[in-house]
């Protein structure tokens, strides 16, 4: 497919081609057109003038990644504490444009952020739109849907009202009213956390908050506005429930029974496993201080879900890659690859289809499917220049000196290294000590 009608501006040429949508890699060259790829091909570079052509040779060529699971507004936060009762609006919207750049600086062209403190996440996609600062595309939701179970903080959610990133509503009424004001100040996606933490709770992951009757009133009120619905689901009856109730993605899956995978195939409901933040805690918990005992929490979560989110995978249910950027554990711009490297690890992908998945398939995330995510005719031209093979090892891309280029809508990414920066006051949660001082511990010294 070619298009010389258009206004040919650059040339990429000498390059193998990953393209994102499983294929093995080709060499091609890329002609793009004002912001999209207007032919691929062995022959490209000769059949279409242009005004700059860019050599390749030795480099892979592929699509930009999608995160389709980032928290742009959370600023690398420690605790739930931190989150709710640490951040102030003005600075949160500020710093969240730093981290947007932190993230495109990795590779990563496009990040689904579906819940955001005071809903920054919908200004900050707006100013990127306009040309106001530089950062990857963004698709975001508004305020999580909660109940007054609360979430994974537990008792730090109120009974009713607004904390951090989430919106406790009490009844029918007002879950059609949170959603329809979140449709008026322009969301792309309506987040529900429907799963959550309590004390003393005996059952293995987290407890289902939502009844279905109110799951399906969320996916009613939304698709009739025209709004995917994606849900926080870490238990059996609550991914069977979201995928009958018609969630239109489901993060982290994790728990799954054979009622709530056949669920998941029947309608072959999108998921998003998130494993990156419990790979990280489970190999590198020690370095951070984390306990024996949450390592092992995350480990099961990982060796026990694997199984069958592969039998999901096999069955065509689409599995999309997000790291949970945002978090103490996952910092920005640091570990985007990560998830893939799970992929190949623990669900047995190939290289090829874990980095199809945080492309191609992740557009989903994105609302653009067939818009961007591969090194196609017709596709936005985001694209990575790679120093190595990612076809064999996804991991070429943990060193962010492998990337030569990133181009974004067919321009160029020239980002200036960020300045080091410190925290604002009152910004993390302070502590007096690591330990308490009984008179035992002074007698350590």
């Amino acid at each position: 497919m070619s298009d010389t009608g258009s206004n040919t501006h650059r040339v990429i040429q000498g390059g193998m081609v990953v393209d994102g949508l499983g294929n093995e890699p080709f060499a091609a060259d890329i002609v793009i057109a004002d912001d999209r790829i207007v032919a691929v091909g062995a022959n490209a570079a000769t059949e279409h003038p242009a005004a700059e052509r860019i050599d390749a040779s030795g480099l892979t060529i592929m699509p930009g990644l999608i995160d389709s699971h980032c928290h742009v507004s959370f600023d690398e936060v420690n605790s739930n504490d931190e989150l709710f009762f640490h951040r102030r609006e003005g600075l949160s919207a500020v710093i969240a444009a730093r981290n947007a750049q932190r993230v495109l600086s990795a590779g990563v062209t496009s990040i689904m952020d579906a819940d955001s403190l005071y809903e920054i996440g919908v200004d900050l996609r707006d100013a990127i739109e306009a040309g106001i600062t530089l950062g990857p595309r963004m698709s975001v939701g508004g305020n999580a849907l909660f109940t007054s179970v609360g979430g994974t903080a537990g008792r730090l959610v109120p009974d009713a009202g607004l904390i951090g990133y989430g919106r406790v509503v009490t009844s029918r009424e007002g879950i059609v009213q949170e959603v329809r004001r979140q449709a008026k100040i322009g969301v792309d996606w309506i987040k529900v956390h429907v799963t959550g933490l309590i004390p003393r709770q005996n059952i293995r992951g987290e407890l289902q908050v939502w009844n279905y009757d109110e799951l399906r009133l969320v996916v009613d009120t939304a698709h009739e506005l025209g709004l995917p619905v994606v849900g926080h689901c870490r238990g059996a009856s609550s991914i069977r429930d979201c995928a009958l109730a018609g969630f239109d993605l489901i993060l982290h899956a994790t728990y799954m029974d054979e009622e709530a995978l056949t669920a998941v195939i029947d309608r072959k409901v999108p998921i998003g496993p998130t494993f990156t933040f419990q790979a990280n805690l489970l190999e590198f918990g020690q370095q951070i201080g984390a306990s024996p005992e949450l390592r092992e929490v995350f480990r099961l979560e990982i060796a026990e879900s694997a199984a069958m989110l592969k039998q999901a995978y096999d069955a065509g249910v689409p599995l999309l890659s997000g790291t949970e950027s945002g978090f103490s554990i996952t910092p920005y711009g640091e570990w985007h690859y990560r998830e893939l490297e799970v992929f190949v690890k623990e669900l047995d992908m190939t290289p090829l289809q874990a980095i199809k998945a945080a492309t191609s398939d992740n557009a989903h995330a994105m609302k653009m499917s067939g818009e961007i995510g591969a090194v196609a005719a017709g596709y936005l031209a985001d694209l990575l220049l790679v120093r190595g093979d990612v076809s064999r090892d996804v991991c070429v891309l943990a060193d962010k000196a492998n990337i030569e280029a990133i181009y974004l809508a067919g321009q160029p990414v020239n980002l200036p290294p960020l300045p080091e920066r410190r925290d604002p006051p009152g910004w993390r949660v302070g502590h007096y000590g690591n330990a308490i001082l009984t008179q035992a511990v002074a007698k350590q010294r």
